[in-house]
């Protein structure tokens, strides 16, 4: 009788401490879901609340950052022109988002410690619609998820592919 109790002790013993130590992994894997109107930081960055918001497999310009696209072409001579492209990144996410209902779907954190999610409105997955359009590139460091919207992108000359730019991260790497 008394080793019966003395088993179910070690039994529940050895139970409870594996429920304890891999509770945190079962928890860690739930998709954490943030919802709300956006507030536009940048062309890849977002706040919901207080939750700062940096968006997965994406890279956009900087505000700061300008590109150069075709203003005038001659035959064989094309004269370029500077405009604000991380600007215009900004404000076509603005557009696109229009003080509507976001819903990111967060996958970690950052060594900054933003949220770094796949983000949509309605059905809509902004990530890749910034992509698709040209106002973003595929962050292949971070991800290969979004190469297929860069190359429709690039074969037709959308967005940032109308023209040269630097890539956000060698710019951000010279500033």
């Amino acid at each position: 009788m008394f080793l019966n109790k003395i088993k179910l002790f070690l039994v529940i013993s050895i139970c409870l401490i594996f429920f304890f130590l891999t509770y945190n992994d079962v928890k860690s894997k739930e998709i954490k879901i943030i919802s709300g109107i956006a507030k536009v930081i940048d062309g890849d960055t977002i706040w919901i609340d207080s939750n700062k918001i940096r968006f997965y497999g994406i890279d956009a310009p900087e505000v700061k950052q300008y590109c150069q696209k075709p203003y005038l072409s001659l035959s064989f001579i094309i004269l370029n022109k500077d405009y604000p492209c991380g600007k215009v990144a900004s404000n076509k996410l603005k557009n696109m988002i229009n003080n509507k209902l976001v819903t990111c779907k967060i996958n970690g954190k950052d060594r900054y410690k933003r949220f770094i999610a796949e983000c949509f409105k309605d059905k809509t997955n902004i990530n890749s619609w910034m992509v698709l359009n040209g106002y973003a590139i595929a962050y292949k460091k971070y991800s290969k998820r979004y190469i297929a919207e860069e190359n429709i992108a690039k074969k037709n000359k959308l967005g940032l592919w109308k023209g040269t730019f630097d890539k956000p991260w060698n710019w951000r790497k010279k500033k």
